[in-house]
C-alpha cells in the first residue's frame, strides 16, 4: 500500500476515540450472563451504532453517540432474542464510559504533547463520553482538545467535523495528521484535507478496496511518534 505521508507538514495530531485510544471490545464483559457468546454480540454493538450514525447525517435526524450504541445494543440483543427493560438497557449502554485503554495511549499522548503536536481528540462520542474517556487513558492533564460531533451535531465521516476540529486545534487541516483505526474516519479526515494516519489496532478489518489508501499505515502510537521524530 502506498503511503505518502509528510512529517514536515504535520503541527497538531489528531486522534479518535473508540476503538482507537479504547478497546470497544471491552465492552463485551457487561453481557456475560446474558448471551451466549458476548464477544460477538458486543461486535454486533458496536457495529449498528457505527452503522447508525452515518446514516443519521444522510437524515439529517443527528443524536448522541452514547444514544446510537443504545439503538446499536437494543438491535443486537433483539437479534439474540433478549429484550430488557429500558433502564436496563442503559446501564449497560454505560460500558462505554469505562472501556479499557490501549497501553500506547498516555506514552504516544506525552511524547507528542513534549513535542509540541498539540494531541487532541476528534470524536463521535458526546462531551460526557469524552470527559470519561480522557480520564479512564490518563490523558486528562495532556490532550489539548477535546472536539466532540456534539459542537456541531454533525458525525463521522462528514467533512465539517474535521474543519471544526482543525480550527480548534489552530491549524489547517493540511497542517493536521488524524489518526485512527477506523477505515471510513482516515478517508473523511483526507476529504477534509487533513493527512489520514491507520492506526492497524489487533483485530481491525483488512483496509477496504474502496477509496483512498492511507497517508501512512502505523502498528502503534510509539511507531507514529517514531515516524515523527519525537
Amino acid at each position: 500500500m502506498p503511503q505518502t505521508f509528510d512529517a514536515d507538514r504535520v503541527e497538531a495530531v489528531l486522534f479518535d476515540s473508540y476503538g482507537t485510544l479504547v478497546d470497544t471490545r471491552s465492552a463485551a464483559r457487561v453481557l456475560d450472563g446474558i448471551v451466549d457468546d458476548p464477544d460477538v454480540v458486543a461486535t454486533a454493538w458496536r457495529e449498528n451504532a457505527l452503522f447508525y450514525s452515518v446514516v443519521a447525517n444522510d437524515l439529517d435526524q443527528y443524536d448522541t453517540y452514547f444514544e446510537l450504541h443504545l439503538d446499536g445494543l437494543r438491535d443486537a440483543l433483539g437479534a439474540e432474542g433478549v429484550e430488557l427493560p429500558e433502564d436496563r438497557l442503559r446501564d449497560l449502554n454505560g460500558v462505554y464510559h469505562d472501556l479499557e485503554p490501549f497501553g500506547d495511549v498516555a506514552r504516544g499522548f506525552e511524547r507528542l504533547a513534549a513535542a509540541g503536536y498539540r494531541p487532541s481528540i476528534c470524536s463521535n462520542g458526546n462531551p460526557e463520553m469524552l470527559d470519561s474517556l480522557v480520564a479512564s487513558t490518563g490523558i486528562a492533564d495532556i490532550v489539548a482538545e477535546r472536539v466532540s460531533a456534539h459542537d456541531v451535531r454533525t458525525l463521522k465521516p462528514a467533512r465539517e467535523l474535521y474543519e471544526h476540529a482543525a480550527s480548534r486545534v489552530g491549524r489547517e487541516p493540511r497542517q493536521v495528521a488524524h489518526v485512527t483505526a477506523h477505515w471510513m474516519d482516515v478517508q473523511g479526515a483526507m476529504n477534509a484535507g487533513m493527512q489520514g494516519v491507520h492506526l492497524r489496532r489487533d483485530g481491525a478489518p483488512a483496509w477496504p478496496s474502496f477509496g483512498p489508501a492511507p497517508t501512512l499505515a502505523v502498528d502503534s502510537l510509539d511507531a507514529l511518534c517514531d515516524r515523527l521524530g519525537v
